[in-house]
């Protein structure tokens, strides 16, 4: 094996990892203070490619695109929580039943994407651009943009979580609901925005996913969800950090492993890992560094 696929599988692990952060931060941030396991989530990220696509194929910029998919996610999120999960919630469904409430949920989102898109291959109209060489790794500026974009979007959230009132709000939330609610957060609110940025962050890396892999069906968003589980999993489901972690380590591993393996593997490291993660250390790699009153993050 060549040194140099090597490196340059590293490249593409990088650019893989770049969009499961976006993807697995807002997965698990949702998770953290709203209890809920939304397997519907890659179902949502394709239905926030879809919205997209119809703006690109308006002539809309892509890097516009991203922005309305991002909007047409948060929006699309606070709909499914206040008239679907919160019904749910009302009366006492269990946390299991929830996960198949979002199952649900997420079959119903593929299956009307598949009536109203049929069978077919979607693509964006957005050039890749020319390829810049950095030694034996080779990407295109989107590629390069798509990692510029996943660094800033985890400082946001950094920002926002350790460095605003509203961050200190979501992670009190995250702790202890009832305790947050007596001290005069309206953990009610709290819950619509934590779904509204998990929804945001879904659409970002929805439409990145795409733009990354050229072409989109009604299913891509659901067959990316295992690597999403993976990186939360792996980083301590609730942990924003230990997801953007667990999203580096994934990202790499399916790269390497089909650049060392088989691309057929690809998936399948994931997998591999999850099921290890599973075994030894179920809580997550991050558990271990909560900090007073964080709660998951």
């Amino acid at each position: 094996m060549q040194a140099s696929l090597i490196v340059a599988a590293v490249g593409f692990g990088l650019v893989t990892a770049s969009i499961l952060a976006i993807a697995a931060v807002g997965f698990t941030l949702q998770y953290a203070i709203t209890n809920i396991l939304n397997i519907a989530y890659g179902d949502v990220m394709t239905a926030c490619a879809f919205a997209a696509y119809v703006l690109n194929a308006s002539g809309v910029n892509i890097w516009v695109c991203v922005v309305a998919g991002a909007l047409f996610g948060a929006f699309f999120s606070l709909l499914l929580n206040r008239f679907v999960f919160t019904a749910f919630l009302r009366h006492r469904t269990p946390l299991y039943g929830m996960i198949i409430v979002s199952l649900g949920v997420g079959l119903i989102i593929q299956n009307l994407l598949l009536a109203i898109g049929g069978p077919n291959f979607f693509s964006y109209d957005a050039p890749s651009g020319s390829t810049v060489r950095l030694g034996a790794i080779h990407l295109t500026q989107s590629q390069i943009a798509i990692m510029a974009l996943s660094v800033a979007i985890m400082l946001a959230v950094h920002l926002l979580l350790r460095h605003t009132t509203l961050g200190k709000a979501m992670r009190a939330t995250a702790s202890n609901p009832a305790l947050a609610r007596v001290s005069g957060i309206r953990t009610d609110r709290i819950v619509d925005i934590a779904w509204m940025l998990s929804g945001a962050l879904c659409g970002v890396a929805g439409v990145v996913l795409v733009v990354n892999t050229a072409t989109f069906a009604a299913s891509t968003g659901s067959s990316f969800l295992v690597i999403i589980i993976a990186a939360a999993v792996l980083g301590g489901v609730g942990h924003p950090y230990g997801a953007m972690l667990g999203a580096l380590t994934i990202g790499l591993a399916t790269e390497l492993s089909a650049t060392m393996i088989s691309p057929a593997y690809k998936d399948v490291a994931a997998f591999v890992i999850l099921a290890i993660v599973l075994l030894v250390r179920p809580q997550g790699i991050m558990a271990a560094l909560r900090t007073e009153a964080t709660g998951g993050i």
